[in-house]
């Protein structure tokens, strides 16, 4: 066995050396090209390919493949070695492919087959393409150092439960300050929303560590390679929760050879497209409010203004609005514009509601108004005597001004303003604290997407503002009306809308259902995904989460971990007198672990967090603050509050006050506490001073007690 292991080394250590040597020297060979910046077309045309040439070989030099598929095509004699990688390579003087990229057709076998005697396929150009797989390795290269040769399956081998093996080996890997693409550990659930036809409005429901943000991150280099004929990456968007979270991710895309996506949130965008005609409210303030401590939040109902204002109805009631708004656009006053020359407003109203109704409302009076100018240029013409044409010119054009005084000119925060104060089913309470507030030229985030879609009425939507893709993460933060707004501006409804509605910490404004997006598509023109599988935490830490959800009292999906054991979860209580010292010993204590690069320090409030960041910082460690404006994730130890920890992942987890004052029986603090505790890889700490949570109480089995390190 050890020889057969050391002769499968060996053959791959001469493929790689190899395969290396190819690629280091085509790249060499395009470096040695000077760039073309001259005018000639062709010329341009060829230095893009080589520089995409080049770009292509950088990604793959250091890594250039991970896997290997043996497979014999039905009616060929014997199985050919297919190299999977990042990219493709190609040798120049045989044509023979090198490296089969992982979003070929051929590639998916890779992903999808598991094991068996049976028939393996895959969809090709030409049809559906069967044969057997003879061997599945799993491959480890590093900088061009070939570092762990693992064979997942053997044609009439033994074939353990190997796959799981080098998965575990991948996900035991430490942590760094981004987001690492999955390209080699794709699994076969993933891998399908991934090759998921385009014109889908794709919505994946997905555990803590389910990798969704990953899978939607490579389904979007995947329709690039798929569909490069239709859509290019600069109409590709992606709506983040965060400006952090945007750096997190910063790095996959590259990583996978994708460039010039889009990326944002949505109220960014949303300001941009609004050319800051109005200010959003500081939104600290409503997050203190929603993340308080016990009496001081407020209660939660289906009439919290992110709620209400976000739901179809009220889309539906701005339509009718809307629809009136235009029907009495035209004013029924005839234009005179001097003695003989008048035009009735029916003929306005003929050009206006028939002639030009397939434009945008502002677009339709401008047309109109040209026209109306048009005539009057026409009815002069007719005028033969030269002092009496001057005089019309000069009068008509001041009636043409006032005229023009009676047509509707409102921007979309003014119409907005209006529309709200006449709404008949908007809660009192909230039409009045929205009116007082829109009298600053002040506006709310649930506000953006209905200014949106009335701009959008009102200016039409430009080419260059449509989407080929969209892609929405924590979409259950999301309401239908801001899905409503995109999908507008998005072809054919190819969206990828992840999230996890378990990790709805913002109720107060997202959704409680995905049948409330689903509602938006239909059947034929949407899919749904579960992914219950976590790779992210341990065993240990994800049971001890699961019980938290559960005694959040709502139906809830729970996370099925991958079979990764580590250390219990520790909990422990603190005396008040010794509480940040024992923080201070505990972060010593996670930061000198072996797999602990990267540290969290999690804080119920802003005001907490930033109390703890200045004692560590006093305490001698480089710690970063991270707070709602922040930008960049930069490693390292963080302390944080606990809400703005979603999406992030990190080695070791230090939660702070968990007791029953800070973290209630309550559904929202459930989700709240399952998001901090699921942001932990390997290592997750919780500390109590007086009595503990009830979401952990009596829970000695599932923890550890006596681990805190001493002074």
């Amino acid at each position: 066995m050890e020889e057969e292991i050391q002769s499968a080394y060996q053959q791959e250590l001469q493929r790689l050396e190899q395969t290396a040597a190819e690629i280091d020297s085509q790249l060499q060979t395009l470096q040695n090209i000077p760039r073309y910046y001259g005018d000639d077309l062709t010329e341009q045309v060829l230095d893009n390919i080589r520089e995409s040439q080049r770009h292509a070989l950088a990604i793959a030099g250091p890594e250039p493949y991970f896997g290997r598929l043996d497979f014999e095509e039905e009616g060929k004699d014997a199985p050919a070695p297919l190299y999977i990688g990042k990219v493709g390579v190609e040798n120049i003087d045989t044509g023979e492919l090198l490296v089969i990229d992982w979003r070929a057709p051929v590639a998916s076998m890779y992903y999808s087959f598991t094991g068996g005697e049976d028939a393996a396929s895959y969809d090709s150009p030409d049809g559906v393409i069967q044969g057997l797989i003879y061997l599945k390795r799993n491959l480890v290269i590093r900088k061009q150092i070939l570092q762990r040769v693992v064979d997942a399956y053997e044609r009439g081998g033994e074939n353990l439960a190997v796959t799981d093996e080098f998965l575990l080996y991948r996900l035991s890997e430490n942590k760094d300050n981004k987001l690492r693409d999955i390209v080699s550990t794709i699994q076969e659930e993933q891998d399908k929303i991934i090759r998921s036809a385009k014109n889908l409005a794709l919505v994946i429901q997905g555990v803590a560590g389910s990798g969704k943000t990953t899978v939607a991150l490579h389904r979007l280099a995947f329709l690039l390679y798929q569909y490069r004929e239709n859509i290019r990456a600069e109409r590709m968007i992606i709506f983040a929760p965060n400006s952090m979270f945007l750096d997190y991710i910063s790095s996959v895309l590259p990583e996978l050879g994708v460039g010039g996506i889009q990326q944002t949130t949505f109220t960014d965008w949303a300001l941009e497209l609004l050319d800051h005609e109005i200010q959003l409210t500081d939104p600290a303030d409503r997050l203190s409010e929603w993340f308080g401590i016990g009496a001081k939040r407020p209660v939660l109902t289906d009439d919290a203004p992110g709620r209400w204002k976000g739901r179809l109805s009220f889309l539906h009631e701005l339509d009718e609005q809307l629809h009136h708004y235009e029907k009495t656009f035209v004013p029924e006053v005839d234009f005179t514009a001097w003695e003989g020359a008048t035009l009735r407003y029916q003929t306005m109203q003929e050009w206006f509601y028939t002639e030009y109704k397939h434009y945008p409302l502002a677009k339709r009076r401008d047309r109109v108004h040209a026209r109306i100018k048009r005539w009057m240029a026409m009815e002069l013409d007719k005028v033969w005597e030269v002092h009496l044409r001057k005089d019309f010119k000069k009068s008509g054009s001041a009636k043409l001004r006032t005229f023009f005084k009676h047509w509707p000119a409102q921007t979309q925060f003014q119409l907005y303003k209006q529309f709200v104060a006449n709404s008949q089913t908007m809660p009192e309470a909230l039409q009045q604290s929205s009116v007082k507030l829109f009298k600053k030229k002040r506006v709310e985030l649930e506000d953006l997407a209905p200014l949106l879609y009335i701009r959008d009425r009102l200016h039409g939507i430009e080419s260059n503002d449509v989407f080929d893709h969209t892609v929405i993460d924590e979409a259950q933060d999301f309401s239908p009306f801001q899905v409503a707004v995109l999908k507008e501006r998005t072809r054919s409804d190819s969206f990828t809308i992840l999230g996890d509605l378990s990790q709805g910490i913002h109720a107060y404004q997202g959704i409680r259902d995905w049948n409330e997006f689903l509602s938006l598509f239909g059947e034929e023109a949407s899919g749904f995904f579960r992914l219950d599988r976590s790779y992210r935490s341990t065993m240990e830490i994800i049971h001890f989460a699961n019980v938290i959800l559960e005694r959040s009292g709502e139906p809830v999906t729970l996370a099925k971990p991958v079979f990764r054991s580590g250390e219990k979860v520790v909990v422990h209580a603190v005396a008040p007198d010794q509480r940040l010292e024992t923080i201070t010993r505990s972060v010593a204590h996670l930061l000198q672990s072996g797999d602990s690069s990267t540290v969290a320090v999690i804080a119920r409030t802003d005001d907490e967090a930033r109390i703890l960041h200045e004692h560590l910082t006093t305490a001698g460690f480089e710690a970063t603050l991270i707070h709602s404006g922040q930008r960049q994730y930069r490693g390292g130890l963080s302390v944080l509050p606990i809400y703005l920890s979603k999406g992030l992942e990190f080695d070791a987890v230090l939660l702070t006050d968990v007791d029953e004052t800070r973290y209630e029986l309550t559904p929202q603090d459930a989700k709240l506490l399952y998001v901090g505790c699921t942001r932990a890889l390997h290592h997750l700490w919780l500390l109590h001073t007086g009595v503990v949570s009830p979401l952990i109480a009596d829970l000695s089995d599932e923890i550890d007690t006596n681990v805190l390190p001493s002074s």
